[in-house]
């Protein structure tokens, strides 16, 4: 079951809601200029590669959902660790690879305490018991409220090339979050 479906209201056996959910990822300037390079070698993959690790000295992960459409208007809550505080915890990690592995290890453990369980999803998991063992690992937790939506400080960045609908009664609809060419 997805995060969409579990997030679906149901009455008399008909979706009444159904959010739309995504996954939205960008790396740091250095990991888009090497997958332009990738490209421009035609996919080949340079003759050397190096795992940055030490190398870094400066950035954070944030993670977390964005929650809009509300009468809250949109709302973030999430974690934000620096490579400074995931290094004091375990040295020479990075802020990502800590918050992916201690997800893991929660996961890996609540696994041992339930092996009749079968297969389960992350969403499966209860959240209560992954974030307990996590959450000193994951950096500062952040809950705050935007006034933010697509349309607010709208700009067409592709102004003389597109055609943007937008419905502006409705900033949630998803063709107001679109930046696609011949809009």
């Amino acid at each position: 079951m997805t995060i969409t479906e579990k997030l679906t209201v149901w009455q008399d056996g008909k979706a009444l809601y159904r959010p739309t959910v995504h996954y939205a990822y960008c790396p740091c300037d250095c990991a888009i200029a090497s997958l332009y390079e990738l490209r421009g070698r035609d996919y080949d993959l340079q003759p050397r590669i190096r795992i940055m690790t030490d190398e870094i000295t400066g950035g954070a992960d944030i993670l977390g959902a964005l929650v809009m459409g509300h009468p809250y208007q949109a709302w973030w809550c999430g974690s934000d660790l620096d490579i400074d505080e995931s290094r004091r915890l375990v040295p020479h990690q990075n802020a990502t690879t800590m918050q992916v592995a201690i997800s893991v290890v929660a996961a890996c453990m609540w696994m041992l305490e339930n092996p009749r369980r079968g297969m389960c999803l992350p969403d499966d998991l209860p959240h209560d018991y992954v974030l307990h063992i996590s959450r000193p690992y994951l950096g500062k937790f952040v809950s705050v409220a935007s006034d933010w939506n697509p349309l607010k400080r709208y700009s067409n960045v592709f102004h003389g090339f597109n055609r943007p609908q937008l419905d502006r009664d409705d900033p949630w609809q998803f063709k107001n979050f679109l930046i696609t060419e011949g809009d």
